[in-house]
């Protein structure tokens, strides 16, 4: 009697399937961490822009001067300015806060007829020498009561000061002084900067020249 061995040969593609499940997996996985990676980076960019507007935002918006009041000091050519810093701005150095004041001059600085009008300009800051006369400048707060008040470098957030501006140029004939003012019945703006921060603007408009004068 013969043994006959069978043999029974089956095709398994089971392994295969597994394979391809495997490859389509992974491929999901990189399509995910790459996705994800472009959504992380996009996330973190617009944070970084997001916080940059809002520092400059701040900055724009504290760190910049409120002008309290303008008052004529010296007739001829200087006013008063009472200030302070806008709430939420940092300590600010006198030499950091800039100005500037133009004016109409009806005749053109003496041109010969006829006449031709032309705007004077004028520009220093708040620290001691800056500006176009010597011995104008540096700031001193307005609860100083001492006998003669002690200039401050530096201004505080939360104190008001005041500051001699003189606004005539005598070297360059420019003058925009409260004489000039009153006398051509005209206005000046008046700008201050703060470097790193925000600008104020202020129209100034004298209708008495005498010293002590409010300046609208």
């Amino acid at each position: 009697m013969k043994n006959t061995q069978e043999k029974k040969i089956e095709n398994d593609s089971l392994a295969a399937i597994g394979i391809g499940a495997m490859i389509v997996f992974i491929a999901l996985i990189l399509v995910a961490a790459v996705a994800a990676a472009v959504i992380i980076q996009t996330a973190e960019k617009l944070q970084q822009n997001a916080q940059s507007t809002g520092d400059d935002t701040t900055d724009e918006m504290s760190g910049k001067v409120q002008i309290l009041n303008v008052f004529v000091d010296d007739p001829a050519d200087t006013y008063v300015v009472y200030f302070r810093l806008a709430a939420g701005s940092d300590d600010t150095a006198a030499n950091d806060i800039l100005w500037q004041i133009f004016c109409e001059d009806p005749d053109g600085g003496g041109a010969g007829p006829p006449a031709v009008a032309t705007t004077d300009r004028i520009a220093g800051d708040f620290s001691d020498g800056t500006a176009p006369t010597a011995g104008f400048g540096e700031i001193i707060p307005l609860d100083d009561a001492t006998d003669p008040p002690v200039e401050v470098d530096v201004a505080e957030a939360g104190v008001a000061y005041r500051y001699s501006l003189n606004a005539v140029d005598a070297g360059n004939a420019q003058d925009c002084g409260p004489n000039h003012l009153f006398t051509e019945n005209i206005k000046a703006s008046l700008y201050i900067h703060v470097v790193g921060g925000g600008s104020t603007f202020d129209v100034l408009k004298v209708n008495d020249a005498s010293r002590g004068a409010v300046v609208v």
